[in-house]
């Protein structure tokens, strides 16, 4: 369980509770998104790969045939028990573990990811150590992917109805911008790329249904007879507003930072 301030007015959520529904409907990043990362040289060819806030470790199966070594970490023991099955036989290692918890010798990992997690992290708390295990001129990748409510209407409509049930949710509102970057970062990491750029992702009502119901605002925080009262409700606006096979408008982001 997680409790922050800064997200959702402090309302408690955690990743556990939609374990399932994460490891049958997030893995939804187009082949773009994954081009985009090898085009700058990360995560191939040998190189040894940190990914934070792995959840159902996404990133590292997507891109485990591209020939890096990867470890995922998770506070969510839960979300790493899919992560081992779902990567059965893939030789990647998932722990479960905070990010500020995180133990590895000085100078492991070419790269450290993190993907639609960073903002959750303290990073007065990790910055120094991330530094510390990362090798000479290895890098800090953020990763992120989010619907456009303003600017596709399945997504707009989706997301008033999380706000009808769950008004304290703070992930609503979204438009295309850079990742932020604490300013802790300064003094040892450079930002040495980022780019934002719009993408379509393909659904069908099924996928979308679970794909919603497996945000933060929803299953990882409501209770069950509020999400089944939800899930109810979107599977008939779906059905209203959308075909069988439909795409929503999403933009993606990414920053480097490279390690001084």
């Amino acid at each position: 369980m997680i409790v922050d301030k800064r997200i959702d007015h402090g309302t408690p959520f955690d990743w556990g509770r939609v374990s399932d529904e994460y490891a049958r409907y997030r893995d939804i990043y187009p082949a773009r998104f994954y081009q985009r990362i090898l085009g700058r040289g990360l995560c191939r060819d040998g190189q040894h790969v940190l990914d934070l806030g792995t959840g159902t470790g996404v990133i590292p199966r997507a891109m485990a045939r591209y020939g890096a070594k990867w470890v995922g970490v998770d506070i969510s023991e839960r979300q790493i028990v899919q992560a081992r099955r779902l990567s059965e036989g893939m030789g990647i290692r998932y722990q479960a573990m905070p990010a500020e918890r995180i133990e590895f010798p000085d100078g492991t990992f070419d790269v450290i990811t993190a993907c639609q997690c960073f903002w959750y992290f303290d990073h007065e708390a990790i910055h120094d150590t991330l530094h510390r295990i990362l090798k000479p001129n290895g890098c800090v990748l953020v990763l992120y992917m989010a619907w456009l409510p303003f600017e596709d209407p399945i997504a707009g409509a989706s997301e008033r109805l999380i706000l009808k049930y769950n008004p304290n949710w703070s992930g609503a509102g979204e438009r295309m911008h850079p990742i932020d970057i604490p300013a802790c970062y300064a003094d040892d990491f450079q930002l040495v790329h980022h780019e934002e750029y719009r993408l379509a992702v393909p659904f069908t009502r099924e996928s979308w249904n679970g794909r919603v119901k497996a945000c933060r605002g929803i299953g990882a925080s409501l209770p069950e007879p509020a999400i089944t009262a939800w899930e109810q409700e979107h599977k008939e606006m779906i059905e209203r507003i959308a075909p069988e096979r439909f795409d929503v408008l999403h933009y993606a982001a990414m920053a480097e930072l490279k390690r001084i």
